[in-house]
């Protein structure tokens, strides 16, 4: 069994490593940290945990985590996780590591400066970790000791555009992609923006020009442009909105075509299913439909659909994900799957929940 531990267990991904890890035949939970609700039952904070048998929410015992687990997933704010993964490692070079916050992601220490306003303590994990996204780096990700967990935004954005970057069927440098994200991902320190009353009934964009996702989707399309052959130029224009929906976040992508490619819907569809043949949680949908949030409720699939518009000569990417599962915990563990050895879908097989 994967002795687990879970930093930050209280909050909304914490809750969902929570629900899927209870139903993973290979792992078990043994050290639950939260600082604001320590010494609470896990039920006192998410009732539906009511009469499972899992540890209360304790302070924080890097040593005790060391000892005790195999894995550790931080589900930290931006800057708090890699002091953690600093003393974690020392304390314990065998034990792996997922990091679903942002502390792992971008392999330029710079850029935590510019985009998220710290200054990263501990540069050398960056070049030691693996980009967590599984149907990208599945090999790298077996041997990994530490794993960056994608963003939300950019599993969804990521995965759509993949395939028309590696290939070079699109110029590069014309992405522009608009995303839709339920409330959740905010987390679950309240805000007055994510306050019902300001967020029902009402759509509004945020983050404009700046969205500090814009550096790691542009890290991993580069390499993505450069694994294919190309010269790994990219420039996105991303512009994320906020939606009255508790989960969900859906991808609309446009990129010009490539000088001198002609394809048209079915040889685009081809080229995803070649792409992400044998991927499990990737569902390339038939002409006929187009990827929606309520469809992957609750799953840890990746819904994709794509067009081309032969007036404009640009191709149109969609993608849908839960931001709580594919777009964080989800995802998580199918990391730590690889890391251990086990199945990669194991503990992740349950459909979408409908209506």
């Amino acid at each position: 069994m994967i002795r687990v531990g879970i930093v930050g267990a209280a909050g909304y991904a914490g809750g969902e490593l929570m629900r899927l890890l209870m139903g993973h035949e290979g792992a078990v939970l043994t050290k639950l940290v939260s600082r604001t609700h320590a010494g609470k039952s896990v039920s006192e904070v998410y009732p539906g945990f009511y009469r499972y048998d899992l540890p209360d929410f304790q302070e924080a015992s890097v040593s005790e985590l060391a000892d005790i687990c195999d894995a550790v997933f931080l589900a930290s704010p931006a800057g708090a996780a890699w002091p953690w993964i600093k003393e974690l490692t020392s304390l314990n070079p065998e034990i792996k590591i997922i990091d679903i916050g942002s502390d792992l992601r971008l392999k330029d220490a710079s850029l935590y400066e510019e985009w998220y306003g710290y200054t990263h303590g501990a540069p050398e994990l960056l070049s030691e970790a693996e980009y967590g996204l599984t149907e990208l780096h599945s090999a790298k990700i077996q041997d990994a000791r530490l794993v960056a967990n994608p963003g939300c935004y950019p599993t969804a954005t990521i995965l759509a555009l993949a395939p028309l970057i590696h290939f070079g069927l699109v110029r590069a440098d014309s992405l522009i992609v608009n995303a839709l994200s339920g409330v959740s991902g905010a987390g679950r320190t309240p805000g007055q923006g994510y306050h019902f009353p300001e967020c029902n009934e009402n759509a509004r964009a945020y983050g404009l020009l700046r969205h500090r996702h814009i550096p790691e989707i542009e890290q991993e399309l580069a390499a993505i442009s450069k694994a294919g052959g190309y010269d790994g130029t990219v420039s996105l224009s991303f512009t994320p909105h906020l939606v009255p929906l508790n989960r969900g976040i859906l991808v609309t992508g446009w990129a010009d075509l490539a000088s001198g490619v002609n394809v048209d819907i079915e040889s685009l569809r081809e080229t995803y299913e070649g792409f992400y043949e044998g991927k499990t949680f990737i569902r390339i949908l038939p002409p006929d439909q187009i990827p929606q949030t309520k469809a992957v409720l609750g799953s840890n699939y990746c819904d994709i659909s794509v067009r081309v518009d032969g007036r404009t000569k640009r191709v149109l990417v969609m993608s849908a994900i839960d931001n709580l599962v594919k777009g964080a915990a989800g995802q998580a563990i199918q990391n730590m799957n690889l890391m251990f050895g086990e199945p990669e879908d194991r503990g992740l097989k349950s459909a979408p929940i409908w209506p």
